[in-house]
């Protein structure tokens, strides 16, 4: 058994090797090659400040994202896949912004591999979807999938998961109905809710319980901004929210979603 895992922990450090990502729109798909993407006439040497799966400023090989998207306009909806079942949800708008935050995606050059996210962890590569100025956007750290596979147009969350929507009785204005909108921004990359959801790294967040009935007072508030202060361990993976990413009116209303769901809980099919 020691053997296979040496193997394995020698797999996840080798150098970077040539990859393909796919790209599924509804009116074309395409696979792109690290080697063409490397050549793309879009392609710059781009800085990172104080990147968030780095956590230091980092240099990139990248193109603009919305060049890779033909057709998709700000309405539409994508996802992005990782290669470990991270699926991020990404409205289009953001993607295709070339003014303050902007989305490119990073490409892994084989012959000068990134750096190991962590010691026997592999890097962010092959490809990674990263921001300039992502302040000016409030982008959070969700909408930076890295280790991508493929890149989806699909519906939007509210058509694919009905098992997520809050009482349709509410107005769409109502806070309720915000917290939705950032709960599908922050929380669907990794967590599903009523067993709806396409994510397959955290928790259930309303199936059996929902975290707003035992985390009490303040510490569900406390553990979104910080999780590594409540529950410590080296695995752990949630990323910490800061006021910056998710303000404190924001966590409010996305608390307030959880608060309201707790109440619709639904069985997985």
């Amino acid at each position: 058994m020691k053997y296979i895992l040496a193997f394995l922990i020698l797999l996840l450090t080798l150098p970077a090797s040539a990859a393909q990502l796919s790209i599924e729109l509804d009116h074309a798909s395409k696979t792109w090659q690290t080697a063409d993407l490397l050549k793309h006439p879009g392609i710059q040497t781009l800085q990172v400040v104080d990147d968030v799966s780095y956590k230091r400023n980092m240099t990139y090989r990248a193109v603009p994202l919305a060049v890779l998207l033909p057709g998709i306009t700000s309405q539409n909806h994508l996802q992005a896949v990782a290669l470990d079942g991270f699926a991020a949800e990404l409205a289009a708008a953001p993607l295709l912004e070339k003014n303050g935050a902007q989305a490119w995606l990073a490409v892994e050059d084989p012959a000068h591999p990134w750096p190991n996210l962590a010691d026997g962890k592999p890097s962010a590569g092959p490809f990674y979807l990263v921001w300039t100025s992502p302040q000016a956007g409030h982008i959070s750290p969700e909408q930076w999938p890295f280790q991508i596979r493929a890149i989806k147009q699909l519906k939007t969350v509210a058509e694919r998961f009905p098992a997520l929507l809050p009482d349709p009785k509410l107005a769409t204005e109502d806070p309720i109905n915000q917290g939705f909108a950032l709960f599908q921004k922050n929380c669907m990359a990794c967590h599903r809710l009523n067993g709806a959801g396409d994510a397959q790294v955290g928790p259930d967040l309303n199936i059996p319980y929902s975290p707003t009935e035992y985390f009490s007072g303040d510490f569900l508030k406390r553990y979104i901004r910080d999780p590594q202060s409540l529950r410590h361990w080296p695995q752990a993976k949630m990323p910490a929210f800061a006021a910056s990413v998710l303000p404190d009116a924001d966590l409010e209303l996305l608390v307030g979603y959880l608060k309201h769901m707790a109440g619709r809980k639904q069985q997985p099919e």
